[in-house]
């Protein structure tokens, strides 16, 4: 291990500074007040979780995890998401609670990153998760509240792509005939690397219909015509039950009247394995990667021994940051009291004042600042109370 700089951060983690900070919560505050808005209730869970339970249930890789010991010596690990934490209160503390449970959360995740990704091993995630509800319309309730919350939080352009896993798997099992060449061409989906799935298909023992019906899943972009087309691809009931789901989540999107910012990607799939039905991502103009995504896990509760549907979403507050694609501003402070001894009972009284309208208000003794102009700028308002004459008062 090489000797650490006084000032380097393990890998992944990033500091967070004012102005920064400021945007970050001007996002929270919008979808933290949509998503209530909408009658989610805040959960918290710990930092910290078992890796039998919580770690094993995440379907984040293992080497993606930070774990440390207890003094019992337990495996524990630094939560990787924030569905299989939820998935565990809803399956304990809250297993008799009246079903649908509509839950929302604000919290920080932690992911081990490799030296050269460049990605975050700490970062926030806002989202929501559906239980107990398998119907279409809980699909499109979480969709539709994911753009409503991006709306909210002020992000300027977004589209929404959907999906489902359940035709994807479908149709890789029918063509391919196994899983483990299944797992193969999700992998080439999961990380759009479209021009490896067609080396790989063009290298297969396979019919040229079977290498067609394959490739022709990476063009099922677009409206709802696609379906049709998808229809023509597959012959299993799953594939065909998967788009009758799909059509009768568009009539209900319809209905929440979020069609506009949604396309069809009949090819979608998520780093999570424990997604079975609907899923969907998020973009914004601009990006090179989601602010967010999710979709239906109705086999996720079953790993904490009680199996009910559900569904949700989680947006990345780093992400959501970048797309709203405004440059870092310095953070101009409310009212500063500047004073000097003499005055100190007469300042201190003023920003209680100001304090009781709603104000912000920094108070400063005169002997510690060294540029009293360069120090005053950052201020909306500057009030002097200085000398044992001086007037007191805000003044611009």
């Amino acid at each position: 291990m090489t000797k650490l700089f006084m000032f380097e951060k393990p890998q992944g983690m990033r500091d967070t500074l004012p102005e920064l900070y400021q945007l970050k919560q001007q996002i929270k505050r919008g979808v933290t007040q949509e998503v209530t808005q909408w009658g989610y209730e805040f959960v918290e869970t710990p930092t910290v979780e078992f890796n039998e339970t919580v770690g094993s249930a995440s379907a984040i890789l293992d080497r993606q995890l930070f774990k440390l010991l207890d003094q019992e010596g337990n495996t524990l690990v630094l939560r990787p998401d924030m569905t299989a934490p939820i998935a565990r209160i809803a399956a304990s503390t809250m297993k008799a609670s009246e079903r649908p449970l509509r839950l929302t959360y604000d919290a920080a995740v932690f992911r081990a990153q490799q030296y050269e990704g460049g990605r975050p091993a700490e970062f926030e995630q806002a989202g929501v998760e559906l239980i107990g509800d398998d119907s279409v319309s809980a699909d499109a309730e979480v969709i539709s509240l994911m753009v409503s919350s991006m709306k909210a939080a002020g992000i300027p352009t977004y589209q929404v792509a959907v999906g489902h896993v359940g035709f994807v798997n479908a149709l890789l099992k029918e063509v391919l005939g196994n899983e483990k060449r299944a797992s193969e061409f999700r992998r080439y989906l999961y990380e759009k690397n479209y021009v490896g799935f067609r080396k790989a298909v063009e290298q297969l023992p396979l019919s040229s219909l079977d290498k067609r019906r394959l490739l022709e899943l990476l063009r099922l972009k677009g409206d709802a015509s696609i379906i049709e087309r998808a229809r023509s691809i597959t012959e299993s009931r799953a594939g065909q039950k998967a788009l009758d789901q799909l059509e009768n989540l568009l009539d209900v999107l319809a209905d929440f009247d979020v069609e506009d910012c949604l396309i069809l990607d009949l090819n979608l799939v998520m780093h999570m394995s424990y997604y079975t039905g609907v899923v969907f991502e998020a973009y914004s103009e601009g990006l090179g990667y989601p602010l967010g995504g999710g979709g239906r896990y109705d086999q996720l509760l079953g790993r904490f021994h009680h199996e009910e549907p559900a569904t949700g979403f989680g947006l990345r507050v780093d992400r959501m940051t970048e797309a709203l694609g405004q440059a870092k501003q310095s953070v101009q402070k409310d009212v500063c009291v500047i004073y000097s001894s003499e005055r100190r009972r007469e300042a201190f009284a003023e920003a209680k004042r100001l304090r009781s309208e709603g104000r912000s208000v920094v108070i400063q003794e005169i002997s510690g600042i060294a540029n009293i102009d360069a120090y005053s700028k950052q201020f909306d308002r500057t009030a002097y109370y200085v000398g044992s004459n001086g007037e007191g008062g805000v003044k611009r």
